[in-house]
């Protein structure tokens, strides 16, 4: 897990425009869209882009992308504080991590979902998929970076999401007592895709709070160990200061002064070396 997260956060800082600004932003109005044509043709719009495992298998691949975006039903007055809420935290977590790591996340934890979904064909039949897992990922990972955020449950009472995050948990383990083994396979794969992503996006916060329990991880303090966090950290204090996050080393053009250009780093040269669209195949290679 640790190399996983380390990988993760090296892609995120090396990829700075591989993410999808506003990803919430468009997640959000497309299911509102599908939503609305659900009332004037009474759910054919969800009935034609929801998962289901053996229309997938019959051809409508569409649907391994499209469950994203089908909205879980509920009086347009709820669908509408549920957008709103989803879209607050998603861009909360965005805004903390930036777009590439937010848009890492967001489809590693989709992709997890269908590939566990097809694993559960061994036990579970024809296993459906929902936007739940998702959600859920979303509230978890707000609750860990926003833990003392306050959040008004059914718009009035007052808590803080770490403590939602504590009664999200504590029920899922309530239900799957009550319900028995039956009802822990029907949710394993939504459940495994939920808490790998965590594990993985995480794992520096987790092993933070085994630390506290006085259980120590190892190699998270060893000399030889690449510190990304750190490394993330003082690249946002540089770009703040210089005033702009990318630099081309030839023409010295940057992305404050040019926005409309596009930055790459080159594989070839030794070391991060950044070069502008015009340069970024037509420069002499640095060497060590």
């Amino acid at each position: 897990m640790r190399k996983l997260n380390n990988a993760v956060d090296r892609f995120a800082l090396t990829h700075p425009q591989f993410g999808i600004p506003n990803l919430m932003r468009y997640m959000v109005l497309i299911t509102a869209a599908v939503y609305l044509l659900d009332l004037f043709s009474k759910g054919a719009a969800s009935y034609m882009l929801c998962f289901d495992m053996n229309l997938v298998l019959h051809g409508e691949i569409w649907r391994l992308v499209t469950w994203l975006i089908t909205p879980e039903g509920g009086n347009p007055f709820w669908m509408a504080v549920s957008l709103f809420f989803y879209y607050s935290i998603g861009s909360s977590v965005e805004q903390y991590w930036g777009p590439t790591k937010f848009t890492l996340f967001y489809f590693c934890t989709a992709i997890l979902t269908v590939l566990f979904a097809f694993v559960s064909l061994l036990w579970n039949g024809y296993p459906s998929i929902t936007t739940t897992p998702i959600n859920n990922i979303l509230f978890l990972a707000f609750a860990t970076l926003y833990p003392t955020a306050t959040i008004r449950l059914q718009l009035i009472l007052p808590i803080q999401a770490k403590w939602l995050a504590v009664l999200y948990v504590v029920l899922t383990i309530y239900d799957i007592l009550k319900y028995g083994f039956g009802y822990l396979l029907y949710l394993l794969p939504m459940l495994l895709a939920v808490w790998l992503s965590y594990a993985v996006f995480f794992w520096d916060r987790i092993t933070d709070l085994l630390g506290e329990f006085g259980f120590q991880v190892r190699h998270q303090n060893a000399p030889q160990t690449i510190q990304f966090k750190s490394a993330v950290r003082q690249q946002k204090k540089k770009e703040a200061e210089r005033g702009y996050r990318h630099k081309c080393d030839v023409c010295g053009r940057t992305d404050a002064d040019h926005p409309e250009l596009e930055f790459r780093y080159c594989s070839r040269c030794s070391g991060y070396h950044c070069f502008c669209q015009d340069h970024i195949f037509n420069h002499e290679h640095f060497t060590q």
